[in-house]
Formats: C-alpha cells, structure tokens, sequence
C-alpha cells in the first residue's frame, strides 16, 4: 500500500474507496506510528479532494437551476481544478 499513497487521485468515487479502505486499515490498529502517519496524511489528501468535488457539484447543481435557467459553469469549476491535487 506504501505506493498507494504517493498515487494520483483518479476521481471522486476511487478517492472515496481508498478513503473507506484507509479508515478501516487504521481502526485495526497494527500499523507503526510511522506507517499510521502515511496513511493518515494520505487520508487528508483523499478528504479534501472529495470535498471539494462536492462543493464544485453542489455549485454546478446550483447553477443549473438558477431561476429555472441552465447557464455553463463558471471557468473555475473545470476538471482541470482538480486534475493535480497533490
């Protein structure tokens, strides 16, 4: 898993898997403390990113019903926003 975490973050669905995966990992405990930092570090890149990927839908949904009108997104809620998180 030590390659996992330097890994990119491919989408909002993979993050969230690893992020479930890295939880449970951690909760069992038999981890070093070193390893356990890895893993919590890689967590908090993985949290944020999904975070953030909610608030740009949440933006995105907000714009689309706007007064009932679809308009485009703002230029910042591209992918490539989050195309290099780390």
């Amino acid at each position: 898993m030590k390659e996992r975490s330097k890994a990119s973050i491919k989408d909002f669905e993979s993050a969230l898997t690893e992020l479930e995966s890295l939880v449970t990992t951690l909760e069992d405990g038999n981890l070093s403390l070193e390893r356990s930092l890895e893993l919590f570090e890689r967590g908090v890149k993985l949290s944020r990113y999904c975070h953030a990927r909610l608030e740009e839908a949440e933006k995105r949904i907000e714009v689309l019903t706007d007064q009932g009108e679809v308009k485009s997104a703002p230029t910042e809620l591209s992918d490539s926003t989050f195309s290099s998180t780390e």
